[in-house]
């Protein structure tokens, strides 16, 4: 067929396409197949989604203010140097909560020397380093379905690994441990994806300056994702330091006199101090309880600030 045939065909195709379009037209606005847009239909939806969020929101925080209403009215009378700086004690009226604030201290900075160094290296190899294959895709995989693992499971395998075959006992050590593995897979994600968001012109710009993988990462990658990679550390750790499912399963104490001296030694956290005091039946307890959790409260408040001074910090830094 000659290029002129095909033209021709063509001209005819389009001829009767424009020919038939009244026709299509008139189909389309006649009958069942006029369309509407149902802008009101539309505009009610809307509104309802925003009322039915902003009751959500509103029911949290409404249960959120009755807790603390609660917590503080019970142990706000309760809080003083002396229940910081005493031991537990049988008797309500003496006893404090230095062993298990001390241990708390300790296993937080445990938990970090050992759980932020792994998480971020592993999050920096697998982003930047590993290739795309199935291997990597396989890992990626476990890593996100381990970040929703229940922590009392994180504590069967800590009782198992590092109470039972490293032989470490009920130790700060197996509790540290056992943590560790908790946030890891939380602080491999949160890292992977500040390190995500930084801009692939960053990493070309050094490569093509001569800069080796190596040199672009520690020099611009990691400065540039660190305040994303913090935030999700500290977030982390957070939430070490209210668990208390994996350390019961460990054989943390929940009754103890002494503060911890190695890495070694017995020890307990405000958490499980906490539990221990508010499942007895005395008021005393429960106004101790309620006291204690003032305390862990602020703690937690006081590490989460410190994560938004230094992310707004860094990102004043950062320079495009």
């Amino acid at each position: 067929m000659s290029e002129i045939d095909l033209t021709q065909g063509s001209t005819g195709l389009s001829n009767q396409v424009i020919n038939r379009a009244p026709d299509l037209q008139g189909q389309f606005l006649s009958g069942s197949t006029l369309w509407r847009p149902r802008r009101g239909r539309r505009k009610f939806f809307g509104v309802l989604f925003l009322l039915l969020t902003l009751l959500a929101t509103l029911i949290g925080v409404a249960a959120l203010i009755v807790l603390l209403e609660s917590v503080i009215s019970q142990g706000w009378s309760r809080l003083s140097w002396d229940f910081i700086n005493n031991f537990p004690s049988r008797i309500a009226s003496r006893a404090g909560i230095k062993a298990a604030l001390v241990g708390s201290v300790y296993l937080t900075g445990l938990v970090a020397v050992i759980a932020i160094p792994v998480g971020v290296g592993a999050a920096v190899y697998l982003e930047e380093f590993a290739a795309d294959t199935r291997w990597r895709r396989i890992i990626d995989i476990n890593i996100a379905n381990l970040a929703g693992v229940p922590s009392i499971v994180y504590g069967m395998l800590g009782l198992m690994l590092f109470v039972r075959i490293c032989a470490f006992g009920h130790s700060l050590l197996a509790g540290a441990c056992t943590m560790s593995l908790l946030i890891l897979p939380v602080i491999i994600v949160t890292s992977r994806e500040a390190l995500k968001t930084v801009p692939q012109g960053v990493r070309l710009a050094a490569l093509g300056l001569g800069a080796t993988k190596w040199q672009t990462v520690r020099a611009h990658v990691l400065p540039t994702a660190l305040p994303g990679i913090l935030t999700g550390v500290i977030l982390s750790l957070s939430r070490a330091v209210g668990e208390t499912a994996p350390l019961l399963m460990i054989g943390a104490l929940s009754y103890m006199a002494f503060v911890p001296e190695s890495p070694m030694d017995d020890f307990t956290v405000l958490p499980i101090q906490i539990f221990n005091w508010s499942s007895r039946p005395q008021d005393e307890f429960r106004v101790a309880a309620a006291a204690g959790i003032l305390v862990l409260m602020g703690i937690l408040l006081t590490v989460n600030s410190c994560a938004i001074v230094m992310r707004m910090r860094y990102q004043r830094k950062m320079q495009w």
